[in-house]
């Protein structure tokens, strides 16, 4: 075995712009054929829109505070705590009066993806 250490692109605070997605910046960290990883920076009063994804996506809150939900379900969200996004189920991230850091994990090959192959 080789031990392969490759170069990657030094990543940069860009705003969040889609549809919905207020007062969030994103790093992206990492992206292979599997998995997905980004960093995710919410100031206060900041929302990401609620939509659906084709994978599982866990959010790791690293700093911070702010809310979450999935369907009719929410919940807080603080520093130290992970949330799983169901493939296809409707989720919303959002802060109100704090800010929050989050690593979002996108699992690109969920287990839906997989039982088709």
């Amino acid at each position: 075995m080789t031990l392969e250490v490759l170069p990657v692109k030094r990543p940069s605070w860009t705003p969040l712009t889609h549809d919905g997605c207020i007062n969030v910046d994103v790093k992206s960290l990492l992206k292979l054929e599997h998995l997905a990883l980004a960093m995710l920076r919410f100031d206060k009063n900041a929302t990401i829109h609620e939509h659906p994804a084709d994978f599982d996506v866990d959010v790791i809150c690293l700093g911070g505070s702010g809310f979450t939900s999935v369907g009719k379900e929410q919940s807080p969200i603080y520093e130290g705590e992970r949330v799983r996004w169901p493939a296809g189920k409707p989720h919303r991230l959002w802060t109100t009066d704090d800010e929050m850091l989050t690593l979002m994990v996108e699992h690109i090959q969920s287990t839906k993806t997989l039982a088709s192959k």
